[in-house]
């Protein structure tokens, strides 16, 4: 802890931007993380419910369900199945999924693409630092007297380079993050895709099934 405190210390004031940079991006990074933990883990419960009435086109089971579960995929359901009491036509039933859908999206992707802008900021903060205090080291050097201009530039330029290193170690975990945060949102948009396509599925055999007996 020692050694981290006097790092921060001598690492010049670029380091306390590039601070306050990695507390906002952990905040997002944990708020984010469970929120869509949690949209996962509902997904997960209301495809189990949802496996065999999906197969089956049984609405009225998916009805149900959507009004006592807050699963995002039931949400997406039921907004085509509330379609189908003013259409028919498969289009107009997917069109009403999908716009619930990009509803979601909106939801799952904000403030996630904040952790890569954060974590370029840092990056060039810690950049900027290095060669702000470079340039200082320099002209203090310039000034000094000859015997010690050797030892003054080489710890000049060892705390200028501390700014550069916090700035990565701040920059690769935000960035490690947001790829995390947005294999999950991925797989959250897959999960209600496909639901939305086993129903339409399930729903246009059923119908042809119909049109066939006729």
């Amino acid at each position: 802890m020692d050694s981290i405190i006097t790092f921060l210390q001598t690492g010049g004031t670029f380091i306390y931007p590039i601070a306050l940079v990695l507390v906002i991006g952990l905040a997002i990074s944990l708020e984010r993380w469970i929120y869509l933990n949690s949209a996962l883990r509902t997904n997960r419960k209301a495809f189990a419910l949802l496996k065999d009435s999906l197969k089956k086109g049984d609405i009225d089971t998916i009805s149900k369900y959507a009004q006592t579960n807050s699963a995002p995929v039931l949400d997406v359901l039921q907004s085509g199945i509330a379609r189908l009491s003013s259409v028919k036509r498969r289009e107009d039933v997917e069109y009403a999924m999908e716009e619930t859908m990009m509803e979601y999206m909106l939801r799952l992707e904000k403030r996630t693409p904040f952790l890569a802008v954060l974590a370029n900021i840092a990056t060039l903060l810690g950049l900027l630092g290095t060669i702000m205090g470079l340039i200082a080291a320099f002209s203090a050097v310039a000034n000094a007297d000859p015997a010690e201009k050797a030892n003054l530039l080489s710890s000049s330029i060892s705390v200028a380079m501390n700014t550069t290193a916090f700035g990565l170690i701040t920059a690769i975990p935000l960035i490690l993050l947001h790829t995390s945060l947005m294999g999950k949102t991925a797989a959250i948009a897959d999960s209600l895709e496909m639901a939305g396509i086993k129903l339409l599925n399930s729903l246009s055999f059923g119908q042809s099934s119909d049109e066939h007996r006729g």
